[in-house]
């Protein structure tokens, strides 16, 4: 298999609900000037992992289909291409491919079908049932872009000596050691009834959860990681980090069934490092 070089910087190949793109000029500032291995286990559409472009990393994700398509990406990027040059921008068409079970396709199908999805659902917004079904309705974009060829050429090249794992963070962080950098995304704290966008998976990401993260962001600390976290400005984050540097920061919310309600929202930084 022969891959083009490279000729753009990377970039997320996929939209993502909640994704940092937007937030990319506060985070990199606050990245540490040296780190070994880089670590995101709530990876989404990788924003931040892009723009450093590490040396080595390990992305993690509890969704299963999400890393797939991530180790499609990495290794099969032209049988990836081809696949998707297949697909229709047809709502019947949509609703066929989303009804169809992903497990029963090969890994490359899988990730083609993963991002035609991504790319003609309504918003780009990941969401699943109560079973774990993809459940988002048809976007109706006129001509949505559904293969980029340069950007996933360019994010397989970006992956090549990174490490993708299936599985919560807890998993994925007990190989971090210290002067490794971390950066935890994880699904926000909500800030109003209607900003809960979490359902990625079928399990929730509750009260009790963002405390057993806060945990972990301590245990990192004590073991020498660089940690750095984004979430909801939000009285319970305040709480949960108190002790650390938090920084309030303005980002732009891109996703709400209300169009003149994506506009900036305050969002918190976390690092347990100047």
């Amino acid at each position: 298999m022969t891959i083009l070089a490279k000729t753009q910087t990377p970039r997320p190949f996929l939209k993502w609900a909640g994704g940092k793109t937007q937030l990319l000029s506060e985070l990199l500032p606050r990245t540490p000037e040296e780190f070994g291995v880089y670590f995101e286990p709530f990876v989404g559409g990788g924003a931040l992992f892009f723009s450093l472009q590490p040396d080595r990393a390990v992305l993690a994700d509890a969704n299963a289909e999400l890393i797939n398509c991530y180790q499609v990406v990495q290794t099969s990027v032209e049988d990836l291409i081809e696949d998707l040059m297949l697909h229709e921008n047809d709502e019947a068409y949509y609703y066929a491919l989303r009804a169809a079970d992903p497990s029963a396709l090969s890994p490359v199908s899988r990730a083609s079908r993963f991002i035609y999805l991504n790319r003609t659902c309504f918003n780009g917004l990941y969401r699943v049932n109560s079973q774990g079904q993809f459940n988002t309705p048809f976007g109706r974009y006129r001509n949505p872009r559904i293969c980029d060829p340069v950007t996933l050429r360019a994010a397989s090249e970006a992956l090549q000596n990174t490490a993708l794992v299936v599985g919560d963070y807890g998993g994925a962080l007990q190989e971090a050691r210290k002067g490794d950098f971390v950066y935890l995304d994880p699904p926000y704290v909500p800030v109003s009834k209607y900003s809960d966008f979490k359902r990625y998976t079928r399990e929730q990401f509750r009260e009790s959860d963002q405390r057993e993260l806060a945990q972990e962001f301590r245990r990192l600390t004590e073991i020498g990681c660089h940690v750095m976290l984004s979430n909801s400005w939000h009285p319970l984050v305040k709480e949960l980090y108190e002790g650390f540097q938090i920084d309030l920061v303005e980002a732009r919310r891109l996703v709400n069934c209300d169009a003149s309600k994506r506009g900036p929202v305050a969002e918190a930084i976390v690092r347990n490092y100047g």
